[in-house]
């Protein structure tokens, strides 16, 4: 037998379900009921020691403290009347009464958003209402919510922003199907706090937009030897019947680029494609008016024979250059009338014509000072286009295939400021299964996505509160208004709160709206609302805390301050904010004086707190090393700042199980989904010599074998005699008919389809003795543990409690 000795197990194996990321109905119910007054009065959170003690890590996933708000705060006793954090969520649970408040806590004030995640099995669909009875307050313009009081026999209403009476709508108690008079509290405005409006024609400027999707592909050398265009081609071909296309509305084009433009006449007519060329890539132009942009489901038949033929019209090219900003710019005329989207695969770095780039990759600089301008935009091109698309409701999207240097920080600026998503496959070659497998499925998802059209997001909230400063991908079109041409499926963005008048009331409210076009067609308006209680107590704003959502913002100002400074005063800032958190706490909720601090102590709802905040000046965003390439770190910080809360957590603290000695019931699927091992904590001390481990971040999957690993375990799991026969390296998991087998497929296969994104994590089969380099970073990923120049977990410790007894906290 393979099985080895229990040597640990922290906490009994628990079914996966994610409690921090889309609330199932009865915890939801639990928290509102708590909201309503319905539980006791708000108790401090009680104190946890960390030092000497691993992290908490089995609490990781734990659902932030409730929102407990005064009795009667909604109209209705509906369960869902607050946000669900996955749609929206405060750094704090109660808000600070006054700024004065806030700044003496050290708290950071901040909104974690991702008003457009996808639905999963078990979560609620969002209510649509079609009547188009859309009732606003007259002066702040906030939707009616169920935070709202009705007045006067319920013939006004009271804004709970602002408080001016407004009139409620005659239509608002009259069913227009039955034509007959309704329950107004049954109206899914009053109960749900995130809803669809069907917008009537005021809220356009034009018809609603119609999907339009432009490939620009690139052809050079390295894209046809990597196998990249080929698997593009088939993919795109394969995915046809998956573009939303409920209308018959959606329009497509193709060029593709190399050292000239390649544009495609695809007139329905055609039973073959015509290519035109473009050769001067200076001045570009469209080289017909008609049939370079056409309906997807009337020239179906000649794009097929268009894809089919594109690896071979060019798999004996030479050409290693690339005008990729020409493409751009003609891309940009074919959509820029009604909108779009610009989709580009690129593969050779940009090197002629308009937005030409150069190889800047210098390994002196990595680690420095001076890695700032590494990870800043090389060309003022890229933004600028960037903001004419925005303007003209055109997105990008970036899928970034690097054999060599790519310049992942230029080119991601398209993205960012067009609300598009950028995706990077370093050392691509689709000879490797593994690799073409994770292309393939995540650019069939992203073309697959019911994405927003012609979006802008604005956030509205209680008197006494502003939006100061916003993260994301977006363009800020004037102070609150963040423009989206593309509004893709489970994208996160931050917001800065700031407490201007002291906040006299007991709740303050948030409300997000996202106005924006489906791709049937619809134009909508999403409203997601927040209620908060109010409080002038330390105590409880401290046990308020959602670590989560803090970390969150940590992360996204981690990465603005390494851009706009430098990587070292971005570790700082996040490493200071805690220090002054932890020491407020101590000094002001505990009562504890300067100096005599003999513990490291937190409230309940922040011990791992210190654990996600030491893991993120860890991660490959933000540590201090000279071994990461900018292109990985540049994509890392795009993650950080685009990932909903829900795939960041993995991302920056990773999950590790033992898969030799997993209890009998784990890889098995219970009544509440599949069974996942006990996690361990992220330390060598955990390896044993005959172990076998799996370690997963979200974007990737780490399977390590010790070198002890007894041969079963090797025939069970992989089909190999021994563990010299195992093959490092990225692997794709065989299919074995045996138990241990069975059950890793499962908890790998769950693993890559439980979190919101299309992202497919791939699969590194790593070696105790084998490749030196996959070890390292697999054992990188121990994050309790001391690493090159930076301390442990512990030492971290010890440092945050010097530097707390050190500081006065007044």
């Amino acid at each position: 037998m393979y099985s080895q000795p229990v040597y640990e197990q922290p906490q009994a194996p628990t079914a996966y379900t994610q409690p921090v990321y889309g609330q199932a109905p009865m915890q939801q119910m639990t928290q509102q009921f708590g909201s309503m007054g319905l539980s006791s009065a708000p108790i401090a959170s009680p104190p946890v020691s960390l030092m000497g003690v691993p992290p908490f890590i089995a609490d990781l996933y734990a659902p932030p403290p409730p929102i407990r708000l005064p009795a009667n705060a909604s109209i209705t006793d509906s369960p869902f009347a607050n946000a669900d954090p996955s749609y929206m969520c405060s750094t704090v649970n109660a808000m600070p009464s006054s700024e004065a408040l806030l700044k003496k806590s050290r708290i950071p004030l901040a909104l974690v958003l991702a008003p457009y995640r996808t639905v999963h099995d078990g979560d609620n669909e969002v209510p649509v209402m079609t009547d188009a009875v859309i009732s606003r307050c007259r002066r702040c313009r906030t939707y009616i919510n169920p935070f709202v009081t009705f007045i006067e026999g319920g013939q006004r209403w009271k804004c709970n922003m602002c408080f001016l009476l407004n009139d409620v709508p005659a239509a608002f108690d009259f069913d227009t199907q039955t034509q007959q008079p309704a329950d107004r509290w049954k109206r899914a405005e009053l109960n749900y706090s995130c809803v669809e409006f069907v917008a009537p024609t005021e809220y356009m400027v034009r018809p609603p937009q119609a999907p339009a999707y432009v490939f620009v592909l690139d052809v050079s050398y390295s894209a046809v030897q990597s196998g990249m265009l080929a698997t593009a081609a088939r993919t795109i071909l394969d995915a046809l019947e998956r573009i939303p296309d409920g209308e018959k509305r959606t329009k497509v084009a193709f060029i593709t680029v190399d050292k000239s433009l390649h544009f495609y006449n695809l007139n329905p007519e055609l039973t073959e494609p015509q290519m035109l060329v473009m050769s001067d890539t200076d001045d570009v132009y469209l080289p017909q008016p008609t049939h370079l942009l056409v309906s997807l489901s009337e020239s179906k038949a000649v794009i097929s024979a268009l894809l089919e033929k594109l690896p071979e019209m060019f798999k004996d090219t030479l050409i290693v250059n690339n005008a990729l900003g020409s493409a751009l710019q003609a891309a940009y005329q074919l959509v820029s009338t009604h909108g779009g989207k610009i989709i580009c695969l690129q593969s050779t770095l940009p090197n002629v014509g308009t937005g030409a780039l150069k190889p800047r990759e210098d390994v002196k600089l990595l680690g420095t000072a001076k890695e700032t301008t590494l990870l800043n935009s090389a060309s003022p091109f890229y933004k600028s286009f960037a903001v004419d698309c925005s303007r003209s409701q055109v997105a990008c999207d970036m899928f970034i295939f690097g054999g060599q240097y790519s310049d992942v920080a230029t080119l991601s600026c398209l993205p960012h400021y067009t609300g598009g998503q950028t995706y990077f496959y370093p050392g691509f070659n689709a000879s490797r299964s593994e690799d073409a497998f994770k292309f393939a499925h995540e650019f069939s998802e992203l073309l697959a996505e019911h994405i927003g059209l012609e979006a802008v997001i604005r956030i509205r909230a209680s008197r006494g509160l502003r939006m100061s400063a916003f993260h994301g991908n977006f363009f800020i079109r004037s102070t609150d208004l963040l423009a989206l041409p593309n509004v893709p499926r489970n994208q996160s963005y931050c917001v800065e709160v700031a407490i201007e008048d002291d906040i006299k009331t007991p709740t303050v409210c948030f409300q997000t709206a996202l106005l924006h076009t489906t791709c049937f067609g619809e134009r909508r308006i999403r409203v997601i609302t927040l209620c908060l209680p109010v409080t002038n107590s330390m105590s409880e704003l401290y046990s308020s805390v959602h670590q989560q959502a803090v970390v969150t913002y940590l992360a996204n100002k981690g990465v603005e301050r390494a851009l706009s400074s430098k990587l070292d005063d971005a570790r700082d800032a996040i490493v200071n904010k805690l220090i002054d958190m932890v020491g407020v706490y101590k000094t002001h909720v505990l009562g504890s004086a300067q100096g005599t601090l003999t513990q490291l102590t937190v409230p309940e709802n922040m011990k791992l707190l210190p654990a996600l905040a030491f893991a993120l000046i860890k991660h490959d965003a933000l540590r201090q090393t000279s071994q990461i390439p900018t292109d990985l770190r540049s994509n890392a910080m795009n993650l950080l700042r685009t990932m909903p809360m829900q795939l960041l957590m993995p991302f920056i603290y990773p999950n590790f199980y033992s898969l030799h000695n997993m209890p009998p019931e784990a890889g098995e699927v219970s009544s509440t989904g599949v069974v996942f091992p006990p996690t361990l904590n992220l330390t060598s001390e955990k390896l044993e010599p005959h172990g076998c481990y799996l370690l997963e971040t979200g974007q990737t999957l780490y399977l390590l074998v010790g070198r002890g690993v007894v041969p079963q375990l090797c025939v069970d799991l992989f089909d190999t005699k021994s563990y010299e026969g195992l093959r490092a390296g990225k692997i794709t998991m065989p299919v074995v008919d045996t138990s241990l087998n069975k059950k890793v497929n499962l908890l790998i296969a769950k693993i890559r389809e439980m979190r919101r994104g299309n992202y497919y994590p791939q699969l590194y089969l790593i070696k105790e003795d084998g490749d030196p380099s996959l070890r390292l970073w697999f054992l990188s990923h121990l994050l309790e543990d001391r690493t090159e120049n930076v301390m442990s977990y512990q030492q971290f410790l010890q440092h945050i409690k010097d530097k707390v007894g050190s500081n006065s906290y007044k």
